[in-house]
């Protein structure tokens, strides 16, 4: 009785499952970017603290972008290597780079979003974009295409990054976690339920920021510097998103799970601060995938109803698996097809150990 108890749970955990599918994530592979042939002028934001060797790389490629009006403007926090000396020669060099620098962060507040409120405040041009210094942008169009979705009178943009593809299992499960966020903030987007979006490659304009007291609400909090600005910008501002491959800005991942947990651990703590509807809608995906893969494992120990187990367990498979893959496709990341169900029960066991630890233990920092 109670294995079958279990299986009519374990079915109504993929029917959720389903729904999210095909009624958020398959939309999205059928979305296309806004065009426009307006070419309205940009700020490129960039906050770095010691990121001498990656500003060395990333900015080349942000001085070279082929847009008609733009600048590049890095806010140098509290650096103590020789990113200051790179910066200021940079500046002789090109008439639009520029450089705020900044020496002392002031106490209790957030040192990132401190850095980001200034170089907001310095931005000669009302549409901003932003990105960090370990990011690289797809090609020399970036700007030009994440732009775009102004046209469709939006405030804030969302674009999509991907981690770069190295060796190892920790690699595949790190771009396979950022592909599944990206579906789910993405589609939910698309739908009208804008929730987060990822400071590696967002874009708004000076009013929507003042409009929403820029960092104030969270000033404190770290972390939500981007998920938290457009929890709250959502409230009286259009959201629009793009995410064709030019548009992306690819990140160099972690490379030890310490350093990806503590990472991950800084956006689950800001993720408490959604908004009901978004933590209703989001909690629910997670709760029926986690709750599938809990209750698969205790009919086996049952070992009872297994025939009904594989049959719910496939279904799930055939059906939700192949919406991944195609959204991985229209987002042009490479999934492994073999690891996709290893893939998926690490990811969501490790989301819930992630949830424990972030209630157990809230002391997280920045940098």
């Amino acid at each position: 009785m109670v294995p079958l108890i279990l299986l009519a749970v374990l079915a109504f955990c993929v029917l959720v499952q389903l729904y999210y599918a095909y009624f958020y994530f398959l939309p999205l592979t059928r979305y296309q970017d806004p065009e426009s042939n307006t070419k309205i002028p940009v700020t490129v934001i960039v906050a770095a603290h010691n990121e001498l060797e990656n500003l060395i790389e990333l900015l080349p490629m942000l001085l070279d972008q082929e847009y008609p009006e733009f600048e590049v403007l890095v806010v140098n926090d509290r650096s103590e290597d020789d990113t200051e000396f790179y910066l200021y020669e940079l500046e002789k060099q090109f008439p639009h780079f520029r450089v705020v620098t900044i020496k002392k962060t002031p106490e209790y507040l957030n040192s990132k979003k401190y850095a980001l409120a200034l170089g907001i405040r310095a931005a000669k041009y009302e549409h901003m974009l932003f990105t960090d210094a370990d990011c690289r942008p797809s090609g020399l169009n970036w700007i030009e295409k994440m732009q775009s979705a102004y046209a469709s009178g939006a405030d804030v943009v969302v674009g999509y990054s991907p981690y770069l593809k190295i060796k190892g299992f920790l690699n595949h499960l790190i771009r396979y976690e950022t592909l599944l966020t990206g579906i789910q903030y993405l589609s939910h987007a698309n739908k009208g339920y804008a929730y987060m979006g990822v400071g590696r490659n967002l874009s708004y304009t000076k009013a929507c920021f003042f409009r929403n007291k820029g960092f104030a609400s969270h000033i404190r909090t770290v972390g939500g510097d981007d998920d938290l600005f457009v929890r709250d910008a959502v409230r009286n501002s259009n959201v629009s998103l793009v995410i064709d491959k030019e548009a992306h800005t690819e990140s160099i991942p972690k490379k030890t799970f310490r350093e990806w947990l503590t990472q991950k651990r800084r956006h689950m703590a800001a993720g408490r601060q959604y908004t009901a509807g978004a933590k209703r809608r989001i909690g629910s995906f997670l709760a029926a995938n986690i709750l599938f893969y809990v209750l698969t494992i205790i009919v086996l120990v049952f070992n009872s109803q297994l025939a009904i187990l594989g049959a719910v367990v496939g279904l799930r498979y055939a059906l939700v698996f192949p919406v991944y893959m195609l959204s991985a496709r229209r987002l042009q990341e490479k999934i492994s097809l073999p690891l996709l169900p290893v893939l998926d029960l690490v990811y969501f066991f490790n989301y819930l150990l992630l949830g424990v630890s972030v209630l157990m233990y809230k002391k997280i920092r920045w940098k």
